[in-house]
């Protein structure tokens, strides 16, 4: 096991077993998440990557892609 990963299950040892539980799920849910993305990419053909590039490339051809930094600025406006 990783040090990194040793010191955060003592750090959590040390907390009631109610709190240990609810960050025992959290860490179970982000794994599946990551597992399920992990999957989906891999079930991914070559002609869907295709066929999303190809859309992607025809929305900034029309200009209805919006630059992230735009995005972040007006979120960042909103706060």
């Amino acid at each position: 096991m990783r040090e990194l990963l040793q010191k955060v299950l003592g750090e959590i040892e040390r907390l009631p077993p109610d709190e240990q539980d609810s960050i025992a799920e959290r860490i179970l849910a982000e794994l599946a998440d990551e597992s399920a993305w992990a999957q989906s990419f891999a079930n991914t053909t070559d002609e869907q990557w295709k066929r999303m590039a190809d859309s992607v490339r025809k929305e900034i051809a029309e200009g209805t892609v919006v630059p992230i930094e735009d995005v972040l600025r007006s979120g960042s406006a909103d706060r």
